[in-house]
Parts: structure tokens; C-alpha cells; sequence
């Protein structure tokens, strides 16, 4: 009964401070706006794609309508950050919101990732190197196991240096020889297609999403159009 009760606590221990990748969001449907850990409480902390916390608070939803809004909520519960004992990289920077500990690479790594979130909770963050296509230097590489793909300096010039992929999801975009209005936009993610009016529809639907969801889920990670 003892170890039961054990085992018990440390899974509840482990699924209270688990932290996940829970959200990426997109700014005027196109560009890359920021990656969202979902941690207890319902804490959202929002993360860029070279590694620097944004902002954290509380995802609210519309009493009316299946709307979030994109400004959180502040959060409440305690923040703390490095002190003197720091290193000189990590002092002043947050050391943890809630349960949720950051760790950042110091002084003596590779100059792309000193300064950068190395750890989010339990998730390893990596970034890519100055051998990587130019496009790619410092931004992240993996979140966890998940492996974060861009699209190259080489490819067409609406969507070089977007994002690619999240793991197994690829995102594609409509390219520079698309209607005017829909250039660079978010084609698709994974199986789920979007589309867009352009400049041949009504008069001021040009460049809203005509097929789609706004928030969809895919494979375990919630991707937003905003």
C-alpha cells in the first residue's frame, strides 16, 4: 500500500509540473509570432523562436463566443529570478514562473546560444549553429524531442525562413506567384488546408481566411491563425 501511495505522488508530482509544447502561433495568418508552453494552472508562457521568453499569464475565452483573447490574463502566482550567485548571463534573467524552472547557456558556450533558454522545466531546448543556413542561425532547433524545421534562404522569397515544420507536421505557405493578398500566408498544417479570399472576391474580404480554423489541433500541439 505504501509504494502504491509512492508511485502515486510522483506521477501526480510529474503530471503538476510537466511542462509541453502546447501552442504556435502565427501573426496575420503568415508569420511566425511565438511558441506557447502549457504548464500547471493554466499557466501559458510564450516563447520566440531564438529563444527569449515573452510574456506569460492566462489564456482567456470569450463568455459568447469560441474566441481567445491574444493578451493574457497576468498571472498571479510567484516569479523569481537569478540573484548575485548567477552567472553573469543568467542574473536578472526569470528563474521560474509557478512550478516551471528556466535554465539559459552561459558565458562559455557557442556564441549562437550564450544568453538563449536552455531548459524549460524538464524540455531541452537546442538551436541551430553558424553552420547552418544563414536563415537558421539561433533559431531553435528542438524543443524537447520535437525537431523545429525553417524553410532556407534559397526557397521562394514568401516563405524563406518561416517555419517548416514541428516534429512530423509540416506547414506549408502560398509562394510570391499567388494572388497579391494571400502571399506568404499559411497553405497548410499537416492535413488541414487553408485558404484565403483574395483580390478577385468581395470587395473587403481580401486576405481573411475563407476555409479553416483559426485554432486547430494537430497532433497533440494547438496551432493558431490570428
Amino acid at each position: 500500500m505504501r509504494k502504491f501511495l509512492s508511485a502515486f505522488l510522483l506521477l501526480v508530482t510529474v503530471n503538476v509540473n510537466s511542462q509541453d509544447l502546447g501552442q504556435v502561433t502565427f501573426s496575420g495568418g503568415a508569420n511566425f509570432s511565438h511558441f506557447g508552453f502549457l504548464t500547471d494552472r493554466d499557466l501559458l508562457i510564450r516563447i520566440s523562436d531564438d529563444g527569449k521568453i515573452m510574456e506569460w499569464g492566462i489564456e482567456v475565452m470569450s463568455n459568447r463566443y469560441n474566441y481567445y483573447a491574444p493578451k493574457l490574463q497576468p498571472y498571479l502566482g510567484r516569479v523569481d529570478y537569478y540573484g548575485p550567485e548567477a552567472d553573469s548571463i543568467s542574473r536578472g534573467k526569470i528563474k521560474s514562473i509557478g512550478t516551471c524552472v528556466f535554465t539559459y547557456y552561459g558565458p562559455y558556450e557557442m556564441d549562437y546560444k550564450v544568453g538563449k533558454l536552455r531548459t524549460v522545466g524538464t524540455m531541452i531546448l537546442d538551436y541551430y549553429s553558424n553552420f547552418d543556413n544563414a536563415a537558421l542561425k539561433g533559431k531553435l532547433r528542438f524543443i524537447g524531442n520535437l525537431q523545429i524545421d525553417y524553410y532556407s534562404s534559397f526557397e521562394n522569397e514568401a516563405y524563406r525562413g518561416k517555419l517548416r515544420a514541428i516534429g512530423s507536421t509540416p506547414i506549408t505557405y502560398y509562394s510570391s506567384f499567388d494572388d497579391k493578398l494571400i502571399r506568404g500566408k499559411v497553405k497548410s498544417i499537416g492535413p488541414v488546408n487553408y485558404s484565403w479570399y483574395t483580390s478577385l472576391d468581395k470587395i473587403g474580404y481580401g486576405g481573411g481566411l475563407k476555409a479553416g480554423n483559426f485554432r486547430q489541433p494537430i497532433s497533440g500541439v494547438t496551432y493558431i491563425l490570428q
